[in-house]
């Protein structure tokens, strides 16, 4: 099969090969998948060039989680009605070695999720780790329905997923771009309010749309934000963290105890097993439901994976797709 692979860490045009490796059989519980499209984020380039120390965890690495494709065969006790099924793939690369860079990735059963007719193969290459992180940044502490979420960094890829999950869970949602030129750029559908980190005052102009103050927030960047969401929590907040800026990352603790805040810090490889499934199927709903998009898209051949891994590098909140031939 033609894929792709690195053997050491480095920069992605330095140690990203594209070639001929066997064609992966599936084990007990597991399935084969003929990809499709192969989604690219930024946790992926990270494990590519060994971001915060972290070193070789095999030998060899097929990068990438998150696909789309068709199930082509099935190891033992997977019913075999499988064959033929349309999924998306979440996880191949999670503690695996080989993931969705390939015209075919093997992984659990359970982890290629019947994906509807109707939905597109773009969006369920896109419904991975942005959506799983998502998914599980709104809703982990309990439905948002009437409730007012706070989504930073609304562009991204699992902010824009957040703002759709938060807006289909029955939420009023606000969210914030870093300049006041990207707010046209914001999904008016799944956000009821938009505002600029460059403006004035964000935090009088959220507290101008939640006067009592936000019941969630999904936050992008800790480090830089803290200090705007303890201004604008409402009692009881939950502030769901899933990046930041600084590895040692201060937060205003006085204000943000006597306003009862809790702190969720969110691994997606780590969720809990059932948080994954329910993400799953809730992904899988509010795509049928057409309530969830890719947003903007860029797309790469597979020879051309190394461009792929540097435009998500870059940032700019598109959602990168490697097509595989």
């Amino acid at each position: 099969m033609r894929a792709s692979w690195y053997d050491r860490q480095g920069p992605a045009a330095d140690v990203l090969r594209v070639g001929e490796l066997p064609d992966p059989q599936p084990g007990p519980g597991e399935v084969r998948v003929r990809v499709t499209v192969s989604g690219v984020n930024p946790g992926d380039t990270k494990k590519r060039r060994g971001w915060l120390g972290s070193s070789m965890p095999y030998p060899r690495v097929v990068p990438h989680s998150d696909a789309a494709g068709v199930v082509d065969a099935v190891g033992d006790g997977v019913d075999v009605r499988r064959t033929g099924q349309r999924v998306w793939v979440y996880g191949a690369q999670s503690y695996r070695a080989f993931g969705t860079a390939a015209q075919w990735t093997v992984v659990p059963a359970a982890q290629a999720v019947p994906l509807p007719a109707h939905v597109g193969d773009d969006l369920g290459a896109s419904l991975g780790i942005p959506g799983i992180t998502a998914h599980r940044a709104v809703f982990a502490d309990g439905p948002v329905d009437g409730r007012t979420v706070l989504v930073h960094g609304v562009l991204g890829g699992v902010g824009s997923l957040a703002a759709r999950l938060a807006h289909w869970g029955g939420a009023s949602v606000i969210g914030t771009v870093r300049r006041g030129a990207d707010l046209g750029r914001v999904d008016p559908d799944a956000v009821h309010h938009a505002v600029a980190l460059d403006s004035g005052d964000p935090a009088a102009a959220i507290r101008a749309h939640a006067p009592g103050g936000v019941h969630r927030i999904v936050e992008v960047s800790l480090s830089a934000n803290a200090a705007l969401d303890d201004a604008v929590v409402a009692n009881d907040a939950v502030i769901a963290a899933y990046a930041t800026g600084a590895d040692r990352t201060e937060i205003p603790f006085w204000t943000m105890l006597f306003s009862n805040v809790t702190l969720r810090l969110l691994g997606s490889d780590d969720f809990p097993a059932e948080a994954k499934r329910q993400a799953a199927r809730d992904l899988t709903a509010a795509a049928a439901a057409g309530a969830l998009t890719t947003g903007p898209v860029e797309r790469y051949a597979l020879d051309d994976i190394a461009h792929a891994h540097e435009r998500v590098d870059a940032g700019g909140g598109v959602r990168v797709l490697v097509d595989l031939p």
